[in-house]
């Protein structure tokens, strides 16, 4: 959970981001950016700020902001009801993102892990994404992802996204099932 404040702080830093990276949103867009801390509290490590230009149940086009060194936590898009989990592209767009999927662990990852945290992040080979570079996942792939020094835009494309339906390494984040940011004011 975060304040009001934080929440409107990385809103305002992801639109930043943005901009660097050349992006440009409407003004309702600007306004709906979701700021989501994965119900962890601490958004400055691991976090994500998206815009979300469409998401059916064929597909979704997204913005993904990531601040200096913060993570996507490692997930999965489960196969449901039959179906195959969601397939996604991530495009670099601006900055630097390390992308870890499951193979051969990269000797010197360039991974910043917290500590009390490392042992939710179990796919250790090592993708690295710079401006113009993508890579596309299957369903079902176990990953997760983090920005460089200086932060990083990312794209991505995909098949429908159901986030709650996410299944994720770390058994503390989304204890509620919903994805929706806690905010409380202090």
């Amino acid at each position: 959970m975060i304040t009001s404040k934080e929440f409107k702080e990385a809103q305002r830093r992801a639109l930043r981001y943005l901009k660097k990276a050349s992006v440009v949103l409407t003004e309702d867009e600007k306004m709906n950016i979701d700021v989501i801390d994965y119900d962890l509290g601490d958004l400055a490590h691991i976090g994500l700020e998206v815009v979300t230009y469409v998401s059916t149940e064929r597909y979704c086009a997204k913005e993904l902001v990531l601040f200096p060194r913060q993570i996507c936590p490692e997930h999965r898009h489960a196969d449901t009801e039959g179906e195959p989990g969601k397939e996604e592209t991530f495009r670099c767009r601006w900055g630097i993102v390390y992308l870890y999927i499951p193979g051969k662990p990269t000797p010197k990852p360039h991974c910043t892990l917290p500590k009390h945290k490392e042992k939710y992040f179990t796919t250790r080979h090592e993708i690295t994404l710079k401006p113009g570079q993508q890579h596309t996942l299957p369903p079902n792939t176990l990953h997760w992802f983090q920005a460089g020094d200086e932060g990083a835009v990312v794209s991505e494309f995909s098949s429908e996204a159901v986030g709650e339906k996410d299944v994720f390494t770390d058994p503390d984040i989304w204890k509620t099932g919903k994805r929706l940011t806690k905010i409380v004011d202090a």
